[in-house]
């Protein structure tokens, strides 16, 4: 399909807006269907998880939990190179992971005073590995290895069946390797619910894991914004690229990252600004010529619909509407890329140079691969170790801390009109000042 290239300059507002405008659904009716199905599950368990995976994946899902014994067979499917492949996609990510542990913190921040914070576990994690049109084993590894390095104690993974009712053999070797035990073949928004309230099956998590489509995102909003559901890592919906270019980039590397992408989902978007108008014709003409060597045509075919090719006046601009946009991928091919990533504000991961292409993070650079999209890089980061710890601070007063800090603790309390707060205080400088006063008196 023919890609537009677009000239910057000449638009007006309204189109402005248009080109970097996102192809997101309904967003009404799909919340409505999304809360529908969360009630369903929340009030009916498996038999409403079961009948989900029947209407929308075409498998009777009697096959959750996943045995243990095919857990660990699932290498047996797979051949050496892919294995091989795995592992040091695991270790990639595992060395950047370990790089990200937190060491606790004790400061003194008065006379007899100490502020301290550690992190401790998540007790209960779920992770969403998609797999409607393709199965994520990468998205398996990004979930479960800082998982097991935070030692979360208890990891239960959700991914989609096959026609079949099986879940992906790649999928289940990861899961293998990094020690889940509890795999279910479930997807959509009815896994989401499932781990926020739990099933007869499948155990409730404190907190949900991994990207997915529409769906998917709006079922994690939904059951985070509710007490009794469960809270989520970031915003992951339907992928997204951005590539700023100059002169010097290849126009046949920017088509196949953006062709990367858009092979993703047909709600997946892929944009390039660029400098030069030159490079943004070359782009569509070779977009033009390697689509139809890609084996997702449908797909990439929808996807391209929301291509916008860009030219803008300067590289400055260039980066001033990637960090209005604020991409989940951002590609930085100019001749100085890293001296240009000291202006990015808002990017969820961020690809520097010609040789470095958006799959390398998809996969095994080590970085991880669960990103905000929809502009949710504008105040969320990607995933990383935190996010499966909670951070606890403790304080600690001696005798001589309180009576250093107290009468500012009491003068707060009292500019707040807090007496409550402030007599907490009060009560212990008298009781400071009177075994002061007793231990005078016994000299």
């Amino acid at each position: 399909m023919s890609v537009q290239v677009i000239d910057w300059a000449k638009l007006a507002a309204p189109e402005r807006a248009h080109s970097l405008s996102r192809p997101l659904p309904e967003r009404a009716a799909l919340a409505a269907q999304v809360a529908a199905i969360v009630a369903e599950v929340r009030a009916g368990g498996d038999r409403a998880v079961k009948a989900f995976t029947r209407q929308f994946d075409g498998a009777e899902s009697a096959g959750y939990p996943v045995p243990e014994q095919e857990i660990a067979a699932a290498d047996a499917a797979l051949s050496a190179e892919q294995r091989s492949a795995l592992d040091r996609a695991i270790e990639c990510v595992r060395a950047f992971h370990s790089a990200q542990r937190a060491s606790r913190i004790k400061v003194s921040t008065a006379p007899g005073v100490v502020c301290e914070r550690f992190a401790v576990p998540l007790d209960s994690v779920g992770l969403y590995v998609p797999a409607g049109s393709a199965p994520l084993p990468s998205t398996a590894i990004m979930l479960a290895v800082p998982a097991a390095l935070a030692g979360c104690p208890n990891r239960v993974l959700c991914t989609p069946p096959s026609r079949s009712g099986a879940a992906d053999p790649a999928v289940l070797a990861v899961a293998a390797r990094l020690d889940i035990r509890s795999v279910f073949t479930v997807g959509g928004a009815q896994a989401v619910a499932a781990l926020a309230y739990g099933t007869e099956s499948i155990p409730k998590v404190q907190k949900i894991f991994g990207p997915g489509n529409a769906w998917v995102t709006a079922a994690k909003l939904l059951v985070s914004q509710d007490p009794d559901g469960a809270a989520c890592d970031l915003p992951a919906g339907p992928s997204e690229v951005l590539v700023i270019a100059d002169e010097s980039a290849d126009a046949a590397f920017v088509a196949a990252d953006l062709l990367a992408q858009a092979e993703h989902d047909p709600c997946a978007q892929a944009l390039l600004i660029t400098c030069s108008a030159r490079l943004a014709q070359a782009t569509a003409r070779e977009i033009a010529a390697q689509q139809p060597n890609l084996s997702r045509g449908a797909i990439v075919s929808r996807a391209l619909s929301h291509c916008r090719l860009i030219v803008v006046p300067d590289i400055a601009t260039a980066v001033d509407l990637s960090n209005s946009y604020a991409p989940e991928h951002l590609l930085l091919q100019v001749r100085e890329p890293r001296r240009l990533l000291a202006r990015v504000r808002a990017a969820g991961s961020v690809f520097l140079g010609r040789w470095t292409p958006e799959t390398l993070g998809d996969y095994c650079s080590g970085a991880n691969h669960v990103l905000p999209t929809n502009g949710y890089a504008r105040a969320y980061s990607g995933l990383s170790l935190s996010d499966f710890e909670r951070r606890i601070t403790v304080q600690e007063a001696t005798a001589e801390g309180l009576q250093e800090l107290g009468p500012v603790a009491h003068t707060l309390a009292q500019l707040e009109g807090l007496d409550g707060h402030a007599r907490a205080v009060s009560l212990r400088l008298e009781a400071l000042n009177r075994e002061q006063l007793a231990r005078d008196r016994a000299l």
